[in-house]
């Protein structure tokens, strides 16, 4: 006997979302994608420094990771319009009215539900979509449809600063940089330029020189 093939999930996790049914949160393709795609950068500054032949090359941040699925429908067995299926994924790139944002969304598929391969499904907002409709009864209505989508990782601010915590780094000191303005860009929080200037040993936090290296303490709870 056949083992009926796990489906790929989209679950809707806005908080509005979790007092519906599953069947109005949860999508379930009805064609697993033969394949899916995932995606992340860096962003990279080139820091001048004169008599060399080439810039240093400094780590800004990463970018957020994203994951692309293509999608097949098919409603040519009942003949209905396949956009009634194709809808509720549209629909996800579409700002909620209670929250004013697009809904937080987790995609899983397989026993372990796990996307990335690590401990974690993939969690994101739906960045785009693009609808291709592909076959039409008589009257117009669309009964086969392609979709492409792509999710982007989504991550809160309290996650992302814990993992900030959690390591040491190094920073090139800019043209124009003030310890108040790094310790904005690094914990969002400007008065710990005094926490920069005491591990640098910096003894007139208004005068940075351009091109030396700047010591990123982990933040502390």
């Amino acid at each position: 006997m056949a083992t009926e093939p796990t489906k790929i999930r989209i679950e809707n996790l806005d908080v509005k979302a979790k007092n519906k049914p599953e069947s109005e949160r949860v999508i379930t393709v009805s064609y697993n994608p033969p394949d899916f795609s995932l995606s992340k950068g860096a962003q990279i500054a080139e820091i001048a420094i004169p008599g060399l032949d080439s810039p240093l090359l400094q780590f800004i941040r990463g970018t957020n990771e994203k994951l692309t699925l293509k999608l097949f429908f098919d409603t040519t067995d009942d003949g209905k319009d396949v956009r009634e299926e194709t809808k509720k994924l549209y629909n996800l790139v579409k700002m909620d009215e209670h929250t004013h944002a697009v809904p937080k969304c987790r995609v899983s598929w397989g026993k372990s539900g796990k996307i990335k391969g690590d401990k974690s499904n993939f969690e994101g907002i739906v960045e785009n979509i693009n609808q291709n409709f592909t076959l039409f009864k008589p009257d117009g209505t669309p009964i086969r449809a392609e979709i492409e989508i792509t999710f982007r990782e989504y991550k809160v601010l309290k996650k992302n600063l814990e993992k900030l915590k959690s390591y040491t780094r190094m920073r090139v000191i800019e043209r124009g940089d003030t310890l108040s303005s790094i310790a904005t860009e690094e914990y969002n929080d400007p008065s710990e330029w005094r926490k920069l200037a005491e591990i640098n040993k910096i003894t007139d936090p208004r005068r940075l020189t351009p091109g030396e290296f700047l010591e990123i303490p982990p933040l502390e709870e």
